[in-house]
């Protein structure tokens, strides 16, 4: 990655935490940054990526702002963080679409809803796009052709899954560790990023708008990630069932499909509405308020999903099924495009430096006997 303003700042304040050693207790970061001597931009790339912005450095820095040397850690690595998305996006003409990520979701968002709405029209009669089909098998294909589905999810998903894997082949590259990786730092990678162990800061939780400590950001981001997870199991479910087992959908309530995406589709709810809620009343200092856009663009594009999902179980027996689907439809195939180019990339990225660092967990600092 080459140098800037933002591998500059960061390099000055990693270099003053590694001379003060206060916060060395508080996440991953710290002990990271005493392993080191010197910060290459691909350390401090990988240290961006390891910091999961809990904030408990920049309220116990006795150096942070208004002190002259303004010491903001969460800031600092935020701006590389963002820097580090767009470096490592792939292709690379599309890495611009970071720099005004909050209006390209909302965009996409907007014409991947009109592009399905009118091809769903387009390809129904009104009465049948309009009509009741009730929860009778192939119901939902009587909308959309479960082909056109098909080909359009597995284009768009398999694109979005080779430039994600793209853009992490670029982070390694620079950020990775150069020592083998085994099953034991594996293991403990997956570990932390299945418990998101990191966004407990020190064990007592993040600090959101002030010194006190708090575990909500852990626990909403469960909701999220969790509920995700249970909706794309739905989705797997689904597919078992329909080539596997000529089950076609729709399918009744207490099936395994419907009951993974209900509550997935619930627990998403509460986590994308209750971390919106939280930046409503985060303190600015640490954060950097022009990627706020972004992030909030990419938790409404997810609280819509789940929330349009829950329309579509809800109304599936009735006329307004074909609206509902098609809008539903519509906000995944956004979701599916913008993927790479989204907040969402943090999770391929923060997952690879959890992985390096615990690589190096067992590493004496760099200089040591």
């Amino acid at each position: 990655m080459q140098e800037t303003d933002a591998i500059a700042n960061a390099r000055r304040e990693m270099e003053v935490c590694n001379a003060c050693r206060y916060c060395e207790g508080f996440c991953a970061v710290f002990p990271a940054v005493e392993l080191r001597r010197e910060f290459s931009a691909g350390d401090l790339i990988y240290l961006a990526n390891l910091c999961h912005g809990c904030r408990g450095c920049y309220y116990a820095c006795q150096y942070a702002p208004p002190h002259e040397w303004g010491i903001n850690v969460p800031r600092a690595l935020a701006e590389v963080r963002a820097e580090s998305y767009a470096e490592y996006a792939w292709p690379k003409p599309l890495a611009s679409m970071f720099d005004r990520n909050g209006t390209v979701v909302s965009l996409v968002a907007a014409l991947g809803i009109a592009v399905v709405l009118f091809l769903s029209i387009l390809a129904n009669q009104r009465a049948n796009f309009f009509g009741a089909h009730g929860t009778e098998p192939n119901s939902f294909y009587d909308i959309v052709p479960l082909w056109a589905m098909q080909i359009v999810g597995i284009a768009t998903f398999g694109f979005a899954l080779v430039a994600l894997g793209m853009g992490a082949r670029n982070f390694w590259r620079d950020a990775g560790p150069g020592e083998k990786i085994g099953p034991v730092a594996i293991a403990i990678a997956v570990w932390d990023v299945l418990t998101l162990k990191n966004l407990g800061g020190g064990g007592n939780g993040c600090n959101d708008n002030s010194e006190a400590f708090s575990m909500r950001r852990r626990y909403l981001h469960h909701a999220m990630f969790y509920g995700f997870l249970l909706c794309f199991a739905a989705t797997t479910t689904g597919f078992i069932y329909h080539t596997f087992l000529g089950w076609p959908a729709p399918y009744g309530v207490l099936s395994a499909p419907v009951l993974l995406g209900t509550i997935g589709g619930l627990s998403m709810l509460v986590g994308t509405v209750g971390l919106f809620a939280m930046k409503l009343v985060d303190d600015p200092e640490p954060s950097v308020r022009r990627l706020l856009g972004g992030d909030v663009a990419m938790l409404a594009m997810l609280a819509m999903i789940a929330l349009t999902g829950l329309v579509l179980l809800a109304v599936r027996a009735t006329g307004a099924m074909g609206l509902a689907m098609a809008v539903h439809l519509g906000f995944i195939l956004a979701f599916f495009l913008v993927l790479p180019y989204s907040k969402m990339v943090h999770g391929v990225y923060r997952s690879a430096a959890l992985l390096r660092r615990a690589v190096e967990r067992n590493m004496k600092p760099l200089g040591g006997e």
